[in-house]
């Protein structure tokens, strides 16, 4: 019985060591696959740590900004005080004092528009103190200087044929005038310091500079060393203030009285000055002496742009005859200042033109008029005389404007 059993034992044993190596087996098999499964997962997780200084993608250059800037600039012809008009400023101030105000009435609110207004102080205001003048060799009322500058007048070229009429001590009295009220004057200096300053005035950020020059003064010299009383119309010199005034201001506006009197057009010598001046810079150049109107035109410059020209504006106040010496008027200009990054533009637009007359009886009662408020009980033939002042100015500039007065 012991002896069957025993292979059965063996047998019994055998399998159980069986059972257990296949169990060690599958265990151990399962610990190397799961292992596996661990390092395989691993090896799919990248090894990342972010780059701390990552480059950077091209990107576009900035698109520079653009900033404009807009201002108006008016300017009226020959303010020339006559003995008549003087005398009746007088008179409406009742033999106390001169008072021109009511002779500006007419067209006070439309001077007073513009941002910046450019009158042609033809006689110089040296003052009653040392005696009133009148033609050929003139001196006015310091009272002409407030007026104009209580109707919108922001600075007044003292450089005409009549600077030196009455000498340096009315030149040094002008002047002192206009420093004690703050009016702004150019084309005559007191000395060479004050000769050396460009006139700026700013407006809304834009920077004008103001020069002026004139042709002559009557063959009237200034005495040696002291050339700074007038400036007179020389190339290089105008060249040089040009250069200089673009360095300080945006905007370089440049008077000149040139021109023969009395003549409806310019001659080739105005042209020609004109043209040289803009191209060397100036943008705006106003007219006068011939005491009558002269066309405006566009002046263009070899890279495309352009200055603005009016050869004559007429007289603005004055006791002359002749009908066409009473006829002057109110230019304005549109200014605009364009600034891209560091680069910046100017651009004169929209000019336009109110005619005026000036009206007076039995010489007294002055005052300067739009011509639109004119009927023919004023003037006979008005309309026909200003659709002709229109196309005289307009003839070599069919864009310049004749807006209405009122």
């Amino acid at each position: 019985m012991l002896r069957k059993k025993r292979p059965l034992l063996i047998a019994a044993a055998l399998c159980v060591l069986l059972i257990l190596a296949v169990a060690g087996g599958w265990i151990t098999l399962h610990e190397r696959n799961s292992a596996s499964e661990s390092n395989h997962e691993s090896s799919e997780i990248p090894n990342y740590s972010p780059d701390p200084s990552p480059s950077a993608l091209p990107s576009a250059s900035p698109v520079p900004r653009e900033t404009r800037a807009k201002i108006t600039l008016s300017a009226v012809g020959d303010i020339l005080i006559h003995d008549s008009v003087y005398k009746d400023a007088y008179k409406k101030g009742q033999g106390k004092t001169y008072h021109f105000d009511p002779m500006f009435a007419r067209v006070k609110s439309l001077m007073e528009q513009a941002d910046i207004t450019f009158a042609n102080q033809e006689s110089i205001a040296g003052g009653a103190e040392i005696g009133l003048s009148s033609y050929p060799m003139f001196n006015s009322p310091f009272q002409i200087s407030d007026t104009l500058q209580q109707a919108g007048v922001d600075i007044v070229s003292m450089a005409n044929n009549h600077t030196l009429d009455r000498k340096e001590q009315a030149i040094l009295n002008a002047i002192g005038y206009y420093e004690k009220i703050g009016l702004p004057y150019v084309g005559a200096y007191k000395d060479e310091e004050d000769r050396n300053k460009i006139r700026v005035l700013e407006k809304n950020g834009v920077k004008v500079a103001f020069l002026a020059f004139t042709y002559g003064t009557n063959g009237l010299t200034a005495p040696q060393g002291k050339e700074y009383l007038v400036n007179y119309i020389d190339k290089d010199r105008i060249r040089q203030e040009i250069s200089k005034a673009k360095q300080q201001a945006d905007v370089v506006v440049l008077s000149l009285h040139f021109g023969i009197e009395y003549q409806m057009n310019p001659n080739e010598e105005q042209k020609e000055l004109a043209k040289f001046a803009v191209k060397k810079g100036a943008d705006i150049i106003l007219g006068h002496h011939p005491h009558v109107l002269q066309p405006a035109e566009w002046v263009e410059r070899e890279d495309g742009t352009k200055g603005f020209v009016v050869y004559s504006l007429g007289n603005f106040l004055a006791a002359q005859k002749e009908l066409d010496t009473l006829i002057g008027g109110i230019l304005t200009l549109h200014i605009e200042k364009i600034e891209r990054g560091d680069k910046i533009s100017i651009s004169i637009q929209n000019p336009s033109f109110i005619p005026t007359y000036i009206s007076y009886k039995n010489w007294r009662d002055y005052s300067v008029i739009p011509m639109d408020q004119l009927t023919n009980r004023d003037l006979q033939g008005i309309e026909q005389k200003r659709e002709q002042v229109k196309g005289h100015m307009a003839k070599w500039m069919p864009d310049l404007a004749f807006p209405p007065s009122g």
